[in-house]
């Protein structure tokens, strides 16, 4: 099999050792379509990793899917020495070692699932790894530091860099270690990568792991394969939207219970579907993972828990059943679908009483900490409320400066109605104070619609001035209004469920706001997205039963072989030799001498048929 190392000897006429500083432009671009396959570098890769072959820290901002890992490990195959990938979760670990020695990287993990651990670290010493990943907790024992020190180190890599910083989504302490133990390194260069970040946490990660302001490198966030949907509606009808969509997806939720509910609720419809939450026992967890990786088409039903330890590629669907807890979780669980560049669709369904219990939380928090979370809340409230573009508030919120609209979000693809409804608005704020504050919208609703049951007669509601105030056209309002109220918090629940007047109320009871909602079309249909194969061609399906065929014999997720895109190009191509092959996307020398054969034996039967 075809190894990076010798791709590069090839290449530069050079030995490994003789690599460990920047080579010309045309070398690196020569390795990445030799072992990677790829033609050209996208975005921002192209400059980190010539700042990582300079010897420079960096942080690299780069949307999910853009290809971080690339950043370091085309300079892994370069450098001299073992590049050190802090990782996370070990799931995470052993999926990017897979695809790393699938292009002829030599990877390892040091974890405490591995039982080669003796000879990972026989390895390592003996500068025979080009990637060796760890965990956070690993890298900062004395036994990992002494390791260290026997051997040779090119580069420090830090994936998922906001789990440094307390303003990021997903703090781990033992992050913060990390400083210390690359400090001991002063001459080998750090990285830090991330795609969810603002710029208050981006300050933040680069002043805990040392790295220079002008080594701060951001990419565009968007991701415009996906599709945003939002519904506030309620939780309901996760399964029905779920029967709806194509391919592999995940939906998460927001307890354990719901998880199981909702995966027993999936499967009923004939959709395959597993459930994902820490309470479940370890080795049932990771067979659960394990199976989703390599499906083309089941759907994970999870709590955050199933967050970053999943690197496949080919999600074509995140459905949100219930509130994230940030916009920059949202963009994090969202960003796991179309990963491979692929159409994918990230649903949200939520509820009023989401924000309430968001809103209740803020309670339990240090008070230093409760401002930056309400606007966390607040930033939250204008997405989903919004009756404009989805994507240009989510962009908007990471600092850039997007167009009005994108043409790929519900509301941008059938705009809803705007309803002025600052009149109403006050209609029912009146009615929440004047029942006392003590009752939720059901009851609110009888009372503005004039209808007389036993618990309004009981406390005297039909009694007040806006009993029957409302009539029944405006009543079907009441509802998205109150969702609408409470998403903005001017209204908030009180311990019995009961609303209360909070936030810009009395503002909007006065006249001095105005309120306005939008109103969904009820013809509005769900666009199907993401298919692995649109167009309906035999051939990639046929390359698809091949690749099926390959990853189940090496033991390793479908999309290790090659993606969808891939596939897609090989059909459209029709390599009919291996020179042809090396054309297409995504095939690089390791991967064109492991399957290139097997896959041109389908494209040859086809051409025979035809």
């Amino acid at each position: 099999m075809v190894e990076a190392r010798s791709i590069l000897n090839e290449i530069s006429g050079l030995e490994p050792s003789a690599m460990a500083t920047a080579p010309a432009p045309i070398k690196t671009a020569d390795i990445l379509h030799r072992v990677f396959g790829f033609p050209a570098f996208r975005g921002v890769q192209e400059d980190v990793v010539a700042r990582v072959l300079d010897g420079r820290n960096s942080l690299a901002v780069m949307p999910t899917g853009a290809g971080k890992s690339l950043c370091y490990q085309l300079p892994a195959v370069i450098m001299d020495g073992t590049t050190i990938v802090i990782s996370p979760l070990i799931a995470l670990m052993h999926d990017q070692m897979r695809a790393a020695d699938a292009v002829g990287i030599r990877a390892a993990t040091l974890t405490s699932a591995d039982d080669n651990r003796a000879e990972t670290m026989d390895r390592f010493r003996h500068g025979q790894l080009d990637l060796l990943y760890v965990a956070p907790e690993r890298a900062n024992s004395f036994e990992f530091r002494g390791l260290l020190r026997e051997s040779k180190i090119a580069l420090f890599a830090i994936d998922e860099a906001h789990c440094v910083s307390e303003w990021g989504h997903d703090f781990r302490p033992d992050y913060r270690l990390l400083r210390p133990l690359m400090d001991d390194f002063p001459n080998v260069p750090r990285l830090a990568l991330t795609a969810t970040a603002d710029a208050h946490t981006r300050e933040d990660i680069a002043e805990q792991l040392g790295i220079a302001p002008d080594g701060i490198i951001v990419s565009g966030f968007d991701r415009p394969n996906i599709r945003y949907a939002m519904n506030g509606g309620g939780k309901g009808g996760v399964a029905s939207l779920v029967r709806s969509l194509n391919g592999a997806g995940i939906v998460y939720a927001q307890t354990r219970d719901r998880t199981e509910k909702i995966a027993a609720q999936i499967a009923a419809t004939g959709r395959t579907a597993r459930f994902y939450h820490a309470g479940m026992e370890p080795r049932v967890r990771a067979k659960a993972q394990a199976d989703f990786v390599a499906s083309e088409d089941m759907i994970m039903v999870a709590t955050v828990a199933f967050g970053m330890g999943i690197d496949k590629p080919d999600v074509r669907f995140v459905v949100h059943a219930g509130l994230p807890k940030s916009i920059e979780s949202y963009y994090q669980e969202s960003g796991r679908a179309g990963r491979d560049g692929d159409p994918a669709v990230a649903h949200m369904l939520w509820s009023a009483g989401d924000f309430t219990r968001a809103r209740e939380r803020l309670a339990e928090l240090p008070e230093e900490r409760r401002d930056a979370e309400r606007v966390r809340i607040d930033a939250l409230s204008r997405l989903v409320e919004t009756h404009g573009c989805r994507r240009a508030i989510l962009l908007r919120h990471f600092g850039e400066d997007p167009p009005e609209t994108c043409g790929n979000c519900d509301n941008c693809l059938e705009a809803p109605a705007v309803k002025d409804a600052t009149e109403l608005a006050q209609k029912l704020l009146s009615a929440v104070f004047r029942t006392g504050q003590l009752f939720g919208v059901g009851h609110l609703e009888k009372v503005l619609t004039g209808k007389s049951d036993e618990r309004v007669l009981k406390f005297g509601h039909d009694q007040l001035s806006v009993f029957g105030i409302v009539d029944d056209q405006e009543a079907t309002s009441l509802k998205p209004l109150a969702r609408a109220l409470q998403a903005r918090g001017s209204l908030v629940a009180n311990e019995h469920g009961g609303l209360k007047l909070a936030g810009d109320a009395r503002q909007i009871m006065r006249g001095e706001k105005k309120v306005e909602i939008a109103l969904v079309p009820t013809g509005r249909k769900r666009r199907e997205r993401g298919g692995g194969n649109p167009l309906g061609d035999p051939l990639f399906d046929a390359l698809r039963a091949k690749r099926r065929e390959l990853a189940e014999e090496a033991g390793v997720p479908p999309y290790v072989i090659f993606h969808d895109s891939t596939l897609r190009d090989m059909a459209m191509l029709k390599p009919r030799n291996r020179s042809d092959m090396a054309l297409v996307n995504g095939v690089g020398a390791r991967k064109l001498d492991a399957y290139g054969d097997a896959f041109l034996d389908v494209v040859r039967e086809f051409a025979a048929i035809a």
